[in-house]
């Protein structure tokens, strides 16, 4: 039978003096959390996937920068900025693929140097403020459910609903942005089930968006990357709803690797394909998503499962971990303040000057 907890599903929680993950690597096999209290472990923990998912990452980045601000020794205002925005750049290099990270250690930096208040107090304030981007993406990805739930097709009754990867409560604040929609669509009965991919080659659909679905009991059916067309042909999907790592001002996409095929088979189906995420998200300097430098990973991601070896040795790999959905392939994105025609995100852009 597959575990599950008693308690809701926080993966990032900042408890006393230290933060407190849960280790998403070891999931669904086994559920345990990592107490840190140092920034290098926070950099640690980002880079080794402890922690993953883009708000859920911002928020760890903005703990893990308080967490090194309580190291600066000094009272001068100057020395301590100085070193302040040094971590943050050490923050921001880990993984500079995800747009609210950059934009969380970006914005508490910001809070700093607009500030004439003491050391100690900025200090104080830079926590103050990363308990407030938790708080704020709470509300957020709720909002998204509620507007992605308003865009989702008025029938059927109950919806068959494919998503990929994982953008649930482990990779926000505790409640989703793509599967904020899937949650929101249980709790409203429009629900029937969930079609998960099982997104090749780290199984995050499989291992942790199934994980979080057995947690409050939403049925949800496990399928390779490579059924999903086949699942759509024989009318089994209503719609696709998918997360994001970065939107261009145009609406191009970058998501986990395999997103953008989803979005062909959608389209040629005749089926919605939304992307679910916070504003935060868009990149309002970048134009479009062309030619964009895409993150490679281990070639032995690719040519293990598990403790199995799938690949002859020494065989070519090719492990792009992220793809670019077109904009003209997307029905419609989901932020917090509605559902948006990707021609028309480029009018949000004063709201982030």
């Amino acid at each position: 039978m597959a575990q599950r907890l008693e308690t809701h599903v926080y993966p990032v929680l900042w408890h006393e003096d230290h933060v407190l993950l849960i280790d998403q690597r070891k999931l669904p096999k086994e559920y345990s959390v990592v107490s840190i209290s140092r920034c290098e472990d926070i950099l640690t923990a980002i880079a080794s996937r402890i922690v993953r998912g883009g708000p859920a990452l911002g928020m760890a980045a903005a703990y893990g920068l308080y967490l090194g601000a309580t190291t600066i020794q000094t009272d001068d205002r100057t020395a301590f900025l100085e070193r302040l925005e040094a971590i943050a750049e050490q923050l921001k290099s880990v993984r500079p693929d995800k747009a609210n990270l950059l934009w969380s250690v970006d914005y508490l930096v910001k809070q700093v140097q607009q500030s004439s208040a003491s050391v100690d107090e900025l200090k104080a304030n830079l926590l103050k403020q990363a308990q407030k981007i938790q708080q704020e993406d709470w509300e957020i990805c709720v909002a998204i459910g509620k507007h992605g739930l308003a865009a989702l097709p008025q029938t059927p009754a109950k919806l068959t609903l494919y998503t990929h990867c994982n953008h649930g409560a482990l990779a926000t604040s505790g409640f989703g942005t793509s599967l904020g929609i899937v949650r929101t669509a249980w709790q409203e009965s429009r629900l029937e089930k969930v079609i998960a991919g099982e997104t090749r080659p780290w199984l995050q659909g499989s291992r942790l968006t199934a994980w979080e679905c057995v947690q409050e009991q939403i049925p949800v059916t496990i399928v390779t990357d490579s059924m999903a067309a086949h699942c759509m042909k024989r009318g089994m999907v209503d719609a696709v709803v998918v997360g994001a790592d970065r939107i261009a001002v145009n609406g191009d996409t970058v998501n986990k690797i395999g997103t953008y095929a989803l979005a062909i088979a959608a389209k040629a189906h005749n089926l919605p394909f939304l992307v679910a995420a916070p504003l935060s998200t868009v990149d309002f300097g970048l134009a479009t998503g062309d030619g964009l430098d895409i993150a490679q990973g281990q070639g032995t991601d690719v040519c293990r499962l598990g403790d199995t070896v799938t690949c002859p040795e020494d065989v070519a790999t090719y492990n792009p971990l992220a793809d670019v959905t077109p904009a003209d392939l997307i029905t419609a994105i989901v932020t917090e303040h509605g559902a948006i025609a990707p021609a028309d995100l480029a009018n949000f852009a004063q709201r982030q000057a």
